[in-house]
């Protein structure tokens, strides 16, 4: 077996499992955005900032909540995805399936 074939890595970074579990649900506090992308709260909150600082989301205070605005428009930083937005890519990441029937999506019945 190769080093770096098993659980030692994710196919998405910090930022990406951030991203996408406030486009599941904008509302999120931050213990529980830092749960769901398996980080600490305080990896979770810098990974905001820079999301927040690049443009692919906006903060909103509502009393002691904050939520959370997507900017799905905003394109990928990296040069092999040029003219690609983000939209798409975390439609199909942020989906919530609503039973453990339901197929996954893009597979057949």
């Amino acid at each position: 077996m190769t080093r770096g074939s098993e659980g030692v890595w994710t196919l998405l970074t910090g930022h990406g499992h951030v991203l996408v579990a406030i486009a599941k649900n904008p509302d999120s506090r931050v213990s529980d955005l830092s749960r769901e992308a398996g980080l600490t709260e305080r990896t979770t909150l810098g990974i905001i900032n820079d999301l927040e600082s690049a443009g692919y989301i906006s903060r909103h205070r509502t009393g002691r909540r904050t939520t959370y605005t997507v900017h799905a428009d905003c394109g990928f930083r990296h040069s092999s995805q040029d003219g690609l937005v983000i939209g798409p890519f975390l439609e199909v990441l942020a989906q919530t399936r609503t039973s453990e029937t339901d197929p996954a999506p893009g597979s057949e019945e």
